[in-house]
């Protein structure tokens, strides 16, 4: 089954998917932002998993993701990403937000799951704008999504962006119109 791509102008915490995508810090603190309300949300348990990647790993560095149960909510898995802070677009920036859609998605796909939802990654309090980081996102998942199918590789059915400030969502349907997809959209099938 090919994999639908959606941009939906809500609340992350609302998503009915296997997976949700939490923007976090480099030691997995749930300290700000959407992090706090998707830790406070998923509860003791994945404080405790996010420990456990601290003590073992040391957290979790730019442009990587790490996964762990969903705790109290409905998905079943949270997979937690550290994206770069906006420094002006020079330090690689681009490169290491390309690198975190990857992470998640490949994830995605070592652990079955078949639906997952991302949030406008690092461009909250890490300053990434949203008319750069729109496009740069986008890019790496429709990529992602036809190297997969290229190399048959059991993809989730659907990935979703959840875009929660009217003006997130403006972006990324700009971006999305501009790389030659429709609002929801078949990767590999351009209008």
């Amino acid at each position: 089954m090919p994999t639908r791509l959606e941009l939906i102008h809500g609340n992350i915490m609302e998503a009915e998917v296997d997976a949700i995508v939490n923007p976090t810090d480099l030691v997995l603190s749930g300290g700000g932002g959407l992090d706090r309300v998707i830790r406070q949300a998923a509860g003791e348990e994945v404080d405790r998993a996010c420990e456990e990647i601290r003590e073992n790993y040391g957290g979790c560095q730019t442009g990587e993701a790490v996964i762990t149960s969903a705790g109290n909510l409905s998905a079943k898995y949270i997979i937690h990403t550290v994206g770069p802070i906006w420094i002006g677009g020079g330090i690689g920036e681009p490169k290491l937000l390309k690198n975190c859609h990857r992470e998640c998605l490949q994830l995605a796909v070592e652990n079955g799951i078949q639906s997952i939802a991302f949030p406008a990654i690092s461009t909250g309090t890490f300053r990434y704008p949203l008319e750069e980081a729109a496009p740069v996102a986008l890019t790496a998942v429709t990529k992602f999504v036809e190297y997969a199918q290229q190399r048959g590789d059991q993809l989730p059915e659907l990935i979703q962006f959840f875009l929660f400030q009217e003006e997130a969502y403006v972006c990324y349907v700009k971006a999305l119109s501009t790389l030659g997809f429709r609002l929801s959209c078949f990767p590999g099938q351009k209008k």
